[in-house]
């Protein structure tokens, strides 16, 4: 069959590397790509939000299955508008989405079916939000409500920080009209359990960890993510069954229930805390970018999965027991300003995967075109090995205006 896959990051990268391993495969396409995917699919100069657009490049060329990549398109309501013209798609609705795209939706929907979180309450107004905020303790957890590429989120440390945060959500519409969702802080180590969703049945992948802070020992600003590895020693068996069948069961089922089934990826944000395993936030789709760890793992045809979630039919997922561990290359100075157009070297040097997440081809040369620019994978037997195999083909790779951490899976290993 010919597949669509829409979307143009690392994630993207992954799913199209994943189908290119399915015998069931004859051509794969990808809108709008980049110039890493354009080695196993045909780039499509569609951009992910055209929504009628990318329906009728997939009615005029017979796709027999679509997989939405970013939020941004199925907040726009793409799976909505591919179903209604009968065309095979692989995402939640634009009501199912509302788990990511509004913090409070999710926050309710949990606190109606018991889901283990923390605490909440949502604001409009500044002064309000203020008022609670200045009068509880620090740290002060911040959530913009809506969708914010993997920004919206503020752990402010002093009563300036919050101020500042709530400003820019609330007073300066940083993200867009604003409303606030303030939580109580949590501690412990984060982690993202991912399961392929269709309705009731639910189908667990393996778990990943994402690094969020710029830099090296979790520190500077939050990002999109630096880096991912898989599996994840401090999550015991009982952790990831209770998180199983206490939290991404009962919120697929809810989804059910409030009239919204979910058909996608339903992302778990969670955190081992003292008191068991609590949700930080859900995502309505792969995550990124620890889509690129897992998905190397999936020993079953991926093809097989995406259609028994799209049709609601049964499927089963085995795995590969290797060990991958991913570092983000990023130009210089994000998630503030960057540069781009900057050449990148030295990938034909490079023995394991790289999954392209912000470059594009001119002249035959590839160049930076984002904040995180390349996602480099290492695999083996264990995640200390992944990570030696990572950091050497980082270092082959040449371009002035990278940085990474060479600290992935610190957790873990040091």
């Amino acid at each position: 069959m010919k597949v669509l896959v829409i979307g143009s990051g690392g994630r993207e990268h992954a799913i199209v590397d994943a189908l290119s391993r399915s015998p069931q495969v004859e051509k794969i396409y990808a809108a709008p790509g980049n110039a890493g995917m354009a080695t196993q699919a045909e780039c499509v100069a569609i951009r992910e939000t055209e929504i009628e657009a990318l329906a009728a490049f997939a009615k005029e060329q017979q796709i027999g299955l679509t997989v939405v990549g970013p939020e941004v398109s199925l907040a726009a309501g793409v799976v909505d508008c591919f179903t209604e013209q009968g065309l095979r798609i692989f995402g939640p609705t634009k009501a199912a989405a509302r788990i990511e795209s509004s913090k409070e939706f999710a926050k309710e929907l949990m606190a109606k079916y018991a889901v283990p979180t923390a605490g909440f309450k949502a604001f409009t107004d500044f002064e309000e939000a203020w008022a609670y905020v200045s009068a509880r303790p620090f740290p002060a957890v911040l959530k913009y409500d809506g969708l914010a590429a993997g920004k919206g989120v503020v752990i402010a440390l002093t009563a300036e920080e919050a101020e500042e945060a709530l400003k820019d959500m609330l007073l300066d519409t940083k993200f867009g009209a604003g409303k606030v969702v303030v939580e109580d802080f949590l501690t412990g180590p984060e982690f993202s359990f991912m399961c392929f969703v269709s309705g009731e049945k639910v189908w667990p992948m393996q778990l990943a960890q994402d690094h969020k802070r710029a830099y090296e020992g979790d520190k500077g600003p939050n990002t999109g993510g630096m880096g991912a590895y898989s599996p994840l020693a401090f999550v015991t068996e009982e952790d990831e069954q209770y998180a199983l069948e206490h939290v991404l069961k009962p919120v697929a089922a809810a989804m059910v229930k409030e009239g919204c089934p979910f058909r996608g990826v339903l992302y778990g944000g969670l955190m081992k805390t003292p008191d068991g395993v609590k949700v930080i936030e859900f995502n309505a789709r792969f995550g990124d970018p620890e889509t690129e760890v897992v998905l190397p793992r999936l020993k079953s045809d991926i093809v097989d999965i995406f259609c028994a979630v799209a049709d609601g039919t049964d499927t089963e997922l085995e795995w590969h027991d290797f060990a991958t561990l991913g570092i983000v290359m990023a130009s210089k100075g994000y998630p503030g300003d960057y540069a781009k157009g900057v050449e990148i070297g030295g990938l034909d040097k490079v023995e394991g995967t790289v999954y392209h997440m912000g470059t594009k081809a001119v002249d035959g040369r590839v160049l930076t075109n984002g904040g995180r620019v390349l996602f480099v994978v290492g695999k083996g037997a264990t995640v200390a090995e992944a990570r030696e195999q990572a950091l050497r083909d980082v270092k082959a790779i040449e371009c002035d205006n990278l940085f990474y951490r060479a600290d992935i899976g610190h957790y873990v290993l040091d």
